[in-house]
Formats: structure tokens, C-alpha cells, sequence
């Protein structure tokens, strides 16, 4: 993944991003060896890094004296120079977490709900946020990111359901979760906040082209292409549970039939197992997950297809093994460097983690910029909004 600078005046904003990735991605590492990747003149990132290391964003150290004059001076992301928070909300319950700039995990809160409603999550949201900034309370907070089931702005499907947040349609998301902290704030759907966390911090720091199988209360997914989130026109790409699948299967709240979320999803294992068993739900589930994966494969020739979510892991692994043997497609090829589907690196907390990293985005990476309306304003909304204001 080549991330190049640019000498226009204006591209100021993004080659401070540009510098900065690549220190997270490559360090430690020189201002010669940065300049090099990126494009730059060795003034020019010299210049950006002096600037950086003032604002407390990256951290420079000299290697000890091998022979004749000093030598370079390697740099490093400060993991205390900012922090931002992650919130999950589920129709199940809500989650909260607090990171730094390197994507460590400073702490994390859990509300379990069984009414999702905005006014009781908003205040439960209040009180988490509250709770984990307490944990670094001079520390520099970025901005806070809402990771929330989708999809957004469409009538038929937006808020319906028992895998969707039911009774928060006309909802101003966005303006009351920044009035409620103060801070910048970011909205994204699961399963692209997913995929985000992935790419920055799991298995996909390594991947250029990688489609995220998020399985949730519902189901959804998500390629990540030359390292940044495919969203779609409106923010709705990836509502693969939306497929229907089964002709004349159950009905689904979207008002199609036989949706694969029905049958492959935590609240559909919730509903059938209780019949017939988590086993019994697997192996039903098997032949409708392998032809999700090689239409997935069929479509977006990933690299992998890595399968995450809030499920237990022990879920997630025997899905992945139900998942054999694997249907034909462009993916079966020799000479493959990654396997054609894995586990998330950290896939309970993905969505959580790619909820905080949206405000991390915001300074870190000049790959998100979909994710704010220009580089001068990053507390722009997201693209797709996924409520419109309040009357």
C-alpha cells in the first residue's frame, strides 16, 4: 500500500497525515526512509516531523554512535499523545472503550440493556464516557466514535427489526453523542468500524484487499480496498445479510424473504438453537455461510475473507471450520499467501476499537478521507448520515 505525499499548497493537512501513518506503520523509522516512501522532499517531512514531535504525535531517539558523526534520529507514534473513545451500541447493550494513539486499549465499559432506547442509551453512553476518562484525565482526547447496526437513510430496512436499533429513526446521532461529551464525533456502521479496526490493528495492517465477514446480531460485511473501508454511494455497502438466499424462506423485517441474516446470525442462532441446539444451528447454517463466502470470493477476489464480530470466539472458530471444505471459486489458486478465510485478530472488540480509531483516523490516516467532509474540518460528520435532525 503506497501512501504518496503531495506538493500542491493546499495538501498540507494530508501530508502531515501521510508522514504520520507511515511513522505507525514503519516505525522506527528515519526521516530519509520516510521521505523515500512517501514522496517528499527530506526538507519537506523534516519540517512535518519537527511540527509533530512539538505537538507530542511521534517520539524521536538516536541509535548509540557506531563510527564517525551522529546518527539518524528514529521516530516513533507517542502512544500517550492522544486518545480517543469507542462506543458499540447493540440492540443488546452498549460498549465503551478508551485508546491510545497506538491502539492500545486503556479500559473498557460494558452496559448490557434490553431496551435500546436513545434517551436511556444516550445516558448510559454519558456515564461510560465519563467513567473512561477519568482514566487519563489530562490526557488529549481526540474525539469519541459511534459504531451502530445498519443500514442508514432507508426507509424499508433503517431501524427495523431485532437486529437493527428499533425506535431511533429522526434521531440526530451525531449532534447529541457531540453534545454529550464535547468532543468531535464520528458515526459508522458495525460492520465498517469492524473492518477499520482490523485493518489498523489486526491481520490487515499486512493486507491490501480483505473483505470483513461481520457477524453480529445481524449479519454484514465490508472490503477493504488499497487499505481503506469500501462504504458504497450512501454508506449502505456490505448488507450482505440482506441477500435473500432462500426462496420462500422465513420473512424477514425488510420485508424480503429468506435474508441470510435470518438463518446466519447471532440473533438467528439465539432463535434456533433453542431447539435444536448451537450444533444443530452450525450445521444448518454451514451450506448458506459457504455460499455467502464464495459469492463474497466471487465478487471481490480478496485476499482473505476475515470473519469477526461480538460472537464468542468459540463461535467464530467452529463457522470457520463448518465453513469446509470451501466451494469453488477465483480464490482457489496456488500460491496463496494468506488462507482463504481466518479468524479476526480481535473480533468481539473490532467494532469497539474501529469506533475509536475513526477519531484516530481523523489525525493518523490519509486513507479515511471519506470519513470527514475535507482535512481542515475533522469533526465533519461521516458521509451517510444515519439520522437526519429532529424536527
Amino acid at each position: 500500500m503506497a501512501l504518496k505525499g503531495t506538493n500542491q499548497g493546499s495538501g498540507r493537512p494530508y501530508n502531515r497525515r501521510i508522514v504520520l501513518e507511515t511513522v505507525r506503520l514503519h516505525g522506527p523509522i528515519a526521516r530519509g526512509d520516510i521521505a523515500k516512501r512517501v514522496g517528499l522532499t527530506v526538507q519537506t517531512v523534516s519540517n512535518i516531523v519537527r511540527e509533530l514531535e512539538l505537538e507530542g504525535f511521534v517520539l524521536g531517539a538516536r541509535e548509540l554512535p557506531k563510527g564517525r558523526g551522529l546518527p539518524p534520529t528514529f521516530l516513533n507514534i507517542n502512544p500517550d499523545g492522544g486518545h480517543a473513545i469507542g462506543v458499540h451500541v447493540t440492540p443488546v447493550g452498549l460498549k465503551a472503550a478508551l485508546i491510545n494513539l497506538a491502539g492500545e486499549v486503556i479500559g473498557e465499559r460494558e452496559k448490557k440493556l434490553r431496551q435500546m432506547r436513545p434517551d436511556r442509551a444516550f445516558r448510559e453512553i454519558g456515564i461510560l464516557v465519563t467513567s473512561l476518562r477519568k482514566l487519563r484525565p489530562r490526557g488529549r482526547m481526540l474525539g469519541i466514535g459511534l459504531a451502530m447496526p445498519g443500514p442508514f437513510d432507508v426507509e424499508s430496512m433503517s431501524f427495523v427489526g431485532p437486529t437493527t436499533l428499533e425506535g431511533w429513526k429522526g434521531i440526530p446521532i451525531r449532534e447529541r453523542l457531540a453534545k454529550l461529551t464535547g468532543l468531535p464525533a464520528f458515526i459508522e456502521t458495525d460492520m465498517a468500524a469492524a473492518a477499520l479496526g482490523e485493518r489498523l490493528y489486526g491481520a490487515g495492517r499486512t493486507l491490501r484487499e480483505f473483505y470483513y465477514l461481520y457477524f453480529g446480531v445481524g449479519l454484514g460485511g465490508c472490503l477493504v480496498h488499497e487499505g481503506a473501508p469500501l462504504r458504497g454511494a450512501f454508506g449502505n455497502a456490505g448488507e450482505i445479510g440482506h441477500l435473500p438466499l432462500v426462496p420462500n424462506g422465513e420473512p424477514c423485517p425488510c420485508g424480503n424473504r429468506g435474508c441470510l441474516e435470518r438463518y446466519l446470525s447471532l440473533e438467528a442462532m439465539g432463535r434456533r438453537s433453542a431447539s435444536v441446539g448451537v450444533d444443530g444451528w452450525v450445521a444448518e447454517a454451514a451450506p448458506l455461510l459457504r455460499a455467502a463466502l464464495v459469492a463474497i470470493e466471487n465478487l471481490f477476489d480478496p485476499e482473505t475473507i476475515v470473519i469477526g464480530g461480538p460472537a464468542d470466539e468459540s463461535i467464530l472458530t467452529r463457522l470457520v471450520e463448518a465453513a469446509e471444505p470451501l466451494a469453488h471459486s477465483v480464490s482457489e489458486r496456488r500460491g496463496r499467501a494468506a488462507p482463504r478465510i481466518t479468524r479476526a485478530v480481535d473480533g468481539a472488540n473490532a467494532a469497539l476499537r474501529g469506533a475509536a480509531a475513526l477519531a484516530v483516523a481523523g489525525v493518523l490516516s490519509p486513507r479515511f478521507g471519506s470519513l470527514f467532509a475535507n482535512d481542515e474540518e475533522s469533526s465533519a460528520p461521516v458521509r451517510a448520515q444515519p439520522a437526519t435532525e429532529a424536527a
